[in-house]
């Protein structure tokens, strides 16, 4: 056997060990349990030992009277008691533990902060045959079921920005926020700088190697105290990227505007997105300016960005053992226990 050979036989056997399991525990030094197969050559030749020492030759009767008085039915039991307290000993030191090992994988983390316009107009219906909030939710839903490691965050805007959920990994409560988005829950209107500084308040301490915003948007900056422009120059000190998306067909787009006799009225309004506000947005950022026209294209955008944000970085899952080696510790001390309350209560010679 070359030296090769012997490199991978010992790499597969210590694979093996490792892997070992008994009645569903796990060891943390397995090689131990190796001196459990000397344990039958031992008993043996202890067996072999006392046989040979039950003849003990006295010059007198006198002394022997004197002496501990043996009791042969009990001495058997000697070898098995020594026998039961040094495996006891030996399963304890192999540290048996249940739980499953730590692993160390390689996967993708970022921080993203969803930040989403839910002002009236994302009432329009130039999506057929849904609206923009309807589609907007089931994207961003698709987008947070691709998650693995990443930390999301739920921010909307109208006139007024509010989180609604800070970043986490707990994708099921972020799911539960993207379906309770509703137009009408903050005062109406597009605050993008307020959006844009609300979420970059998220991000700025994240631990994330990668800081990332996306924006969607149906309309033009009209309320907020925060210029959009000085609050994406703030985000991107941060090292935040800012990726934009408006959202919207071309030309006009039938837009809900009261109630009538027979249910909602729609009236046919110009479609008004500042492109040129959300490229700069993006480019000052290092992200990307992105338009959907339909719900096709905002899957799309949804994947793009996919691609564009993978950073690998390595992440440790530790997983708490629950040690098991003091059950055999005590059942071989409790048999040592009473191999010498055999030898002190019965006299056992030696």
């Amino acid at each position: 056997m070359n030296g090769a050979d012997s490199l991978g036989l010992a790499t597969w056997w210590s694979e093996q060990i490792s892997a070992l399991t008994l009645f569903g525990l796990n060891f943390g030094h397995p090689e131990s349990l190796a001196l459990l197969a000397l344990l039958p050559l031992w008993f043996l030749w202890q067996r072999k030992r006392e046989s040979q020492r039950r003849t003990i030759p006295f010059s007198r009767a006198a002394v022997l009277a004197a002496g501990p008085r043996p009791s042969l039915r009990w001495v058997k039991w000697l070898p098995w008691l020594r026998m039961l307290a040094i495996a006891g000993v030996i399963l304890a030191v192999a540290q048996p533990r249940s739980g499953a090992r730590a692993e160390r994988v390689n996967s993708d983390g970022i921080d993203i902060a969803l930040t989403v316009d839910i002002s009236s107009s994302m009432l329009a219906e130039d999506f057929q045959p849904q609206n923009r909030m309807e589609v907007a939710r089931e994207k961003l839903k698709r987008f947070v079921l691709g998650r693995k490691t990443d930390r999301v965050g739920l921010i909307a805007f109208s006139g007024e920005a509010l989180t609604q959920v800070p970043l986490t990994t707990d994708y099921p409560v972020v799911l539960a926020a993207i379906d309770n988005l509703q137009v009408g829950q903050l005062e109406d209107g597009t605050a993008i700088g307020t959006a844009i500084a609300t979420a970059a308040n998220r991000l700025r301490n994240s631990p994330g190697r990668s800081r990332v915003m996306v924006l969607l948007t149906d309309g033009e900056n009209n309320r907020g105290a925060i210029d959009p422009r000085t609050a994406a120059q703030a985000a991107g000190t941060f090292g935040i990227r800012i990726y934009t998306i408006g959202v919207g067909s071309e030309g006009m787009a039938p837009v809900p505007v009261g109630r009538g006799l027979f249910g909602l009225r729609y009236e046919n309004r110009p479609v008004k997105i500042d492109e040129p506000l959300l490229t700069e947005i993006a480019s000052s950022t290092g992200g990307r300016y992105f338009r959907a026209k339909d719900a096709a294209a905002l899957q799309a955008i949804y994947e793009q960005i996919d691609q564009l944000e993978r950073s690998a970085v390595e992440a440790k899952a530790f997983i708490r053992y629950t040690e098991r080696f003091r059950w055999p510790l005590l059942f071989g001390l409790a048999a040592l226990c009473a191999e010498l309350w055999l030898r002190a209560r019965r006299g056992v010679l030696p």
